[in-house]
């Protein structure tokens, strides 16, 4: 029989959600009204219990690649602030912050690469260029769900009978990950990259060799954006997190330019990829193997991801891995330097959360996280009873 606790958890969840999916519809209805018959051919796909836009739904990227769905763009700027004002409802005040900084960073980017990035369009760096796309009619089909998304940016829901079911994979990049400001640091990910150096020096040496994933860090996350994440998985290399090839070779061949020097620079062979592969149950230390303080520390470091839903829905899941029964089942795995500005990775991963976070581009300045949930990422469990 479920505790007291267990169940006020399990209430305060459902409330959030259902708060999350009101206010949701009202902000995706609002967007829909404002767009003209065109827009709307790239705004509005079908239900998601249609099989093509279910296939369309699960692509996802977090690449500078076509993500599908209108462009913030080809919109008016009133149109553009309905569309933020949707972003907004699937994130709390801070993880909108950090979504619309990540955003702003691909002018940062530009200079950083001599403006000459293009990727075949006429700016390769675009801070206009996120797309946004919902699936089914909000507040008209029982089952809708929408995404929004661009290079280091992948936000995917859905909602089914009024309830938020699913606010993952919830992917947020930054490129560089630190950029020098006037006396201070510009840094979005920072809190989930302190928060993970700060348990990771608590570690003994027993503990340390427990959480050793390898000595040195993979150049990139290992889910990729695969639909679901599945035991064996190993890392995607960079040409599969494309929505097709190129219309120019020279691109193509770029792609995997990078990726070999990516794969050169962290010196994997296929048998360290095996090594570090995603396995059910985890690799890495058991929660149940740490101390109070440190099971405190992994506490924070899971806010720093759940944290980014919607503020009701992010004190729920706190209060969900306040349990201990809940926090044993959490592995935490690391790969590479413990020094905050060398290659370095970390996975922390439980029955219903994988969360990855990877900076080993340019030199440790280009960092990938990811949350996501194993066993419902797009909420397709339920999505499946509900069929």
């Amino acid at each position: 029989m479920a505790s007291d606790d267990s169940r006020s958890v399990t209430g305060a969840m459902a409330r959030a959600r259902e708060t999350a999916a009101a206010a949701m519809t009202g902000a995706a209805t609002a967007w829909l009204s404002a767009l003209n018959n065109d827009q709307l051919l790239l705004a509005a796909y079908a239900s998601p219990l249609d099989p093509a836009a279910e296939r369309e739904r699960l692509r996802w990227f977090f690449t500078p690649t076509d993500h599908g769905g209108l462009a913030l763009r080809d919109q008016d700027a009133h149109q553009q602030s309905l569309a933020m004002q949707l972003v907004a409802t699937g994130l709390s005040t801070a993880g909108f912050s950090i979504v619309t900084t990540v955003m702003g960073l691909e002018n940062v980017l530009d200079q950083v690469e001599g403006w000459g990035s293009h990727w075949g369009r006429q700016r390769g760096r675009d801070p206009s260029l996120y797309w946004l796309r919902l699936f089914g009619r909000p507040g008209g089909d029982r089952v809708w769900a929408w995404r929004f998304g661009g290079h280091h940016i992948s936000l995917n829901y859905l909602v089914i009978d009024g309830r938020l079911v699913s606010a993952t994979p919830c992917f947020i990049g930054a490129d560089p990950a630190r950029a020098e400001l006037l006396g201070s640091t510009l840094c979005p990910l920072q809190g989930a990259e302190e928060a993970a150096h700060q348990l990771i020096r608590t570690f003994d040496t027993r503990q340390f060799r427990q959480a050793l994933l390898h000595p040195s860090a993979m150049s990139n996350i290992v889910s990729g954006n695969r639909p679901q994440v599945r035991h064996g998985d190993t890392m995607m290399h960079l040409r599969d997190l494309w929505r097709g090839r190129f219309s120019d070779p020279t691109l193509d061949k770029l792609v995997d330019d990078i990726d070999r020097q990516a794969e050169g620079s962290s010196g994997y062979t296929d048998a360290d990829h095996a090594r570090v592969a995603i396995t059910i149950p985890p690799k890495g230390i058991s929660a149940q193997d740490l101390d109070e303080d440190q099971r405190h520390l992994l506490r924070q470091l899971l806010t720093r991801y759940t944290g980014r839903a919607p503020q009701d829905l992010a004190a729920a899941h706190d209060a969900h891995y306040a349990r201990d029964s809940v926090l044993d089942e959490i592995h935490v795995g690391w790969a590479g330097s413990t020094d905050e500005v060398e290659p370095h990775y970390y996975r922390v991963q439980g029955p219903s959360i994988l969360i990855e976070y990877n900076n080993t581009q340019r030199n440790g300045n280009h960092a990938h996280s990811v949350w996501r949930d194993p066993r419902s990422d797009f909420g397709q469990n339920e999505l499946a009873a509900h069929r």
